[in-house]
Formats: structure tokens, sequence, C-alpha cells
């Protein structure tokens, strides 16, 4: 297994820490992994992308070009990399901020409103595990609990009162897509 991930958004989605989170989870699960974030020219509300690659033996070239799931939490990071996924690729679009369709008919699309369901739970803050649970629910690369593992050390102990909302935020996530194929979502959702 080698799946290459790009995810991109504005600065305080919490794009780096989806990343950072699925490398960590990666490496609980003794996989090879890769994270390589890139920052636009202010941290918040700037543009933000990172990828991650996951793989079962060794990583030749952390550098994603063609990634083989595309995570675009904005309309600017949608019409930016919508063409670099590689065809027969999954692309996630939190439908919340992006309005319109894709272009593409050679990948699998699945609309997450993010946000609204962020706001469910009466926090923005949590959006993008929200987005990681749809993402591992479709395409389950580490398992939920390994996230949550890798969340618990990340955060520091007097954030770990966080926990049980960001284990809330990533089922919530997860339930968008269960029992549906892709198709389904696209036909539903799009």
């Amino acid at each position: 297994m080698l799946i290459k991930i790009l995810m991109a958004g504005f600065g305080g989605q919490g794009i780096m820490s989806m990343g950072q989170l699925l490398a960590y989870s990666g490496m609980l699960e003794k996989k090879a992994v890769a994270w390589i974030p890139s920052y636009g020219p202010e941290m918040r509300g700037g543009t933000a992308n990172c990828s991650v690659t996951i793989s079962t033996s060794p990583i030749n070239s952390p550098v994603v070009t063609e990634p083989d799931i595309l995570v675009a939490m904005n309309r600017p990071s949608l019409d930016k990399f919508e063409d670099a996924l590689k065809s027969g690729g999954k692309l996630f679009i939190n439908s919340s901020l992006i309005n319109r369709s894709v272009k593409r008919q050679d990948i699998e699309t699945y609309y997450v409103p993010a946000n609204e369901l962020a706001g469910l739970l009466s926090e923005s803050k949590v959006l993008n595990m929200i987005m990681m649970g749809a993402l591992l629910q479709v395409a389950p690369l580490v398992s939920p609990m390994s996230v949550m593992e890798s969340l618990r050390m990340m955060l520091p102990e007097s954030k770990h009162h966080l926990l049980s909302l960001n284990s809330r935020a990533l089922q919530m996530g997860a339930a968008v897509f269960k029992n549906q194929t892709a198709k389904e979502n696209s036909i539903v959702a799009g």
C-alpha cells in the first residue's frame, strides 16, 4: 500500500494538524509515513496545504505531485489542486465553503458539510476532525483509535479535556458516509 494525500485550505482550518495526525497515526501503526507542510504568507487566514504519504513499505520520495486523495477545505484549494488528483482518486470537499461541483468525471467525489457539522457541536475548530472522520470512513488509512491516541500525544495535558469533543467530531464525520457508496454520495450531495 502506498497512498499519497494532499490536504489544502485556509490557515486556521486545521490542515496541518490533520496531516500531522495522519502521519503520527501511521507511525503508531508501524507504517512508513512522510508529512510536508506548506504555508502561505499568513498563518491564519492565508493558504495552507500539506502532503502526507502513508505506506507499508519504505517511501522513496515524500513529494506529492499527483495525490491519490485530495481534501479541499475551501474553493481556492479545489480550484488549484483538482486537476492534480490522480485519475480514479478520491476528492473530499468541504461543501460548507465550496459552492461548485467538481469538473472531473474520472474521480470519486465526497461532499462533507464540515462547517455545519462543527456548528452542531458548537465548536468550529473541530471541522478538521469531522473531515478526518469522513476520510477514514471512506479510505481507512489508519484507525480512528490511532488518530485519537495521536491526538492525546500531540495535545498538551491542559487540553486533554478537548479529546471527547474531537472524538465526537471524528464519529460525526464518519457517520456522513456510513452505508453509502461514492456514486450515491455524488448524486445526493452534488
